[in-house]
């Protein structure tokens, strides 16, 4: 039997060519985005399937800053800085000015053209009986006129077409903010955890630095032996060993957050050097519902921007086969001296219009529109793409969340537990209870369950940037954008 989500992903899923029929055959009675959407949103689930495992709520208000919910000022500042000042931004704003200048350039079409002109020529002849010069001179100026009438509204298919394109850029550049926010988040996030795991490693080095200590010393008393002298020098380099290995991987999270933001590795300070952990996860999320979340999500109103541009194209490909009507017209003023062209004695106008019509282009219109309803079928498909993509990406990410967080209360309570242990056995050794390799062992499960609770902690936070950006998160309001 077919379970509900099942159920629910097979109303989602556009059928082949039949449901594409049927999207492409309702553009002649309703616009394609709306047609689109009622298709998708009929089969939207009203929740997220994991979103009561991961203490989620509806309250989407603070999406757009979803990074201040960590409540961790130097994040708040790497985010806001790279959101002003990274390259990929910046390209992106510049998508959206060469977009704009299409979209002039196209509308400039649906206006007549006028260009001017002046001139010059002079004369002169000789009589050879009469050996008489006599001389000519004239002038002129012109103003010239065409004009290609919109009459069937190509043109301004082609004009809706370029608005959609631009629209799209402004998306384009929201997904970039989106994809940013995040991958600095996770920098950072990773950057205090490799912190944290080289504070942990110190402070382990430290603790078997003083076994190594009373080992010798016992060894100097004749109540010890080399083996076990060894034996805890070699624990102690084993713990050594991994500090070049961390503090490089901090030299390397540091300069990729310096390149995020915009800044050379050299001139980075945004980061104090002191080493503060990673911050607390935040207390709810803000998932709201699917469709909302189609709605918030750049990519997904990327793909709708692609599907209007399309279906324009296509309405502009089929009225190629209309007739068109050219206008053009002159007017010119001639006169024998320069000062007379102000006070003319003759003036020359003409109009001519013309209408024309494809016969025969050897299918090249045909080939066009073939084109075009493909590029259409395409953009349904990436739409559809896209919001599949979109719901599995937050029920992975809310999924996660619950996950890590059981995952990391297990290591809590082990890590915890490691670290009595170590304090345990170092406690009967000193008192000859416990022999050597017991302390030994008890300090690398303290440093290994250490390092895994680190860790999963880091990838817990992750979680929640995962989950705001695939939710949208991390744009500002379009009305923001119609000054860019």
């Amino acid at each position: 039997m077919m379970t509900t989500k099942q159920n629910t992903f097979k109303r989602l899923a556009l059928p082949g060519a039949a449901a594409l029929s049927l999207l492409l055959s309702a553009c002649a009675t309703t616009s394609p985005i709306q047609q689109t959407r009622s298709t998708f949103e009929a089969g939207l689930p009203t929740n997220w399937q994991n979103a009561a495992s991961s203490n989620a709520s509806p309250d989407t208000a603070s999406l757009s800053e979803w990074w201040t919910r960590f409540d961790d000022p130097v994040l708040d500042a790497l985010i806001e800085t790279a959101l002003e000042h990274n390259t990929d931004i910046r390209s992106a704003l510049s998508a959206i000015r060469q977009a704009r200048a299409e979209r002039g350039l196209t509308q400039s079409e649906l206006w007549p053209s006028l260009g001017a002109s002046v001139g010059a020529s002079g004369s002169e002849t000789r009589n050879r009986e009469t050996d008489r010069h006599t001389s000519s001179e004239n002038y002129s100026a012109g103003l010239d006129a065409s004009w290609e009438v919109d009459l069937f509204g190509q043109q301004r298919k082609y004009l809706e077409a370029s608005e959609a394109e631009l629209a799209a850029s402004v998306e384009s550049y929201h997904d970039v903010q989106v994809s940013l926010a995040a991958e600095v988040a996770n920098n950072y996030l990773t950057l205090r955890s490799t912190e944290s795991q080289l504070a942990i490693v110190r402070q382990n080095l430290e603790s078997r630095e003083k076994t190594q200590q009373i080992v010798e010393w016992q060894e100097q008393a004749g109540e010890g032996d080399a083996l076990s002298t060894q034996q805890s020098l070699a624990s102690v380099e084993q713990a050594r060993a991994q500090i070049p290995a961390l503090e490089q991987s901090v030299v390397e999270l540091r300069n990729s957050l310096a390149i995020l933001t915009g800044r050379s590795p050299q001139t980075f300070e945004l980061l104090p050097n002191t080493e503060q952990g990673l911050p607390d996860a935040p207390a709810a999320i803000a998932v709201g519902i699917p469709a909302e979340t189609l709605e918030q999500r750049p990519d997904v109103r990327a793909s709708e921007r692609g599907i209007e541009a399309a279906s324009a194209n296509l309405s502009a490909a089929e009225r190629s086969r209309l007739p068109t009507l050219n206008l053009s017209g002159s007017i010119g003023i001639e006169a024998l001296k320069a000062g007379d062209l102000f006070d003319p004695q003759q003036i020359i106008a003409n109009v001519v219009a013309g209408l024309s019509a494809p016969i025969w282009d050897a299918g090249r219109i045909s080939r066009n529109i073939e084109i075009q309803k493909e590029n259409l079928t395409q953009a349904y498909l990436q739409y559809e793409s896209t919001v599949l993509t979109a719901l599995g990406e937050v029920e992975n990410a809310l999924s996660s969340i619950d996950k890590y967080s059981q995952q990391l209360s297990t290591l809590e309570r082990a890590s915890q537990a490691a670290s009595e242990a170590t304090q345990l056995a170092q406690l009967q050794y000193e008192s000859g209870e416990a022999d050597l390799l017991t302390v030994l062992d008890a300090q690398r499960t303290q440093l290994s369950l250490d390092q895994s609770r680190i860790t999963t902690q880091a990838e817990a936070l992750q979680a929640h940037v995962q989950l705001y950006k695939v939710l949208g998160g991390g744009w500002s309001n379009p009305t923001e954008t119609s000054t860019l």
